[in-house]
C-alpha cells in the first residue's frame, strides 16, 4: 500500500490539470521564456538592487530578447509607533512594482501587473543601526519582488508557450 500512495498521489494531480511550473528544467517553457526576456534600467538603489536580483533569477542579461521588463518602482518609509515626545519608534518600507512585459517587435503590451512587499523597522537610539536596518529591509525587499516577478513571467511563459 505504501508503495502505491506516491503513484496514487500522481495521478490525482495529474487529473486535475496541475503541472510543475518549471517543467522541463533548462528546457521548459519558463526557461526559453526567461532567455528572450531584456530587463530595462530602473533607476534608485531599490531600483538597481530590483534589476539585478531580476536578471540574475532570469539566467543572466539577455539584450537581443523578445521581450523588454520595464519595471517602476515606489520605496516609500513610513514612520508610525509615535512616542509621547514625538519620536518615531518604528517604520514601515514599502516597495511596490509595477512592471510590464512589452513585445520588442510589436512595442505591446502582453503583461502589465503589479508586485510589492513591505517590512517592519524597529527605529532604535543608534542612527547607524537604524540606517542599516532600512537598508537591510530595502535589499530583503527587493529580492521579494523581484521572485514575484519571476513566478508571474513563469506563469505568462508557460501559459503562452505554444503561442511563441
Amino acid at each position: 500500500m505504501r508503495k502505491l500512495l506516491p503513484l496514487i498521489a500522481a495521478l490525482a494531480v495529474t487529473g486535475c490539470g496541475l503541472h510543475p511550473l518549471y517543467d522541463g528544467g533548462s528546457r521548459g517553457a519558463a526557461a526559453i521564456g526567461f532567455r528572450s526576456i531584456e530587463v530595462g534600467p530602473i533607476p534608485q538603489r531599490s531600483g538597481w538592487l530590483t534589476r539585478n536580483a531580476l536578471v540574475d533569477r532570469l539566467g543572466g542579461e539577455h539584450p537581443a530578447g523578445l521581450y523588454r521588463l520595464e519595471v517602476e518602482l515606489d520605496d516609500s518609509i513610513t514612520g508610525f509607533g509615535i512616542r509621547g515626545d514625538s519620536a518615531t519608534t518604528r517604520e514601515r518600507r514599502t516597495l511596490r512594482a509595477r512592471y510590464r512585459l512589452v513585445e520588442r517587435a510589436s512595442g505591446a503590451v502582453v503583461l502589465d501587473a503589479t508586485a510589492g512587499s513591505d517590512a517592519g523597522i524597529d527605529v532604535v537610539s543608534s542612527e547607524y543601526a537604524t540606517i542599516a536596518a532600512e537598508q537591510t529591509a530595502t535589499e530583503r525587499l527587493s529580492a521579494l519582488v523581484a521572485d514575484q516577478i519571476v513566478a508571474r513571467l513563469a506563469r505568462y511563459m508557460t501559459a503562452t508557450a505554444g503561442r511563441r
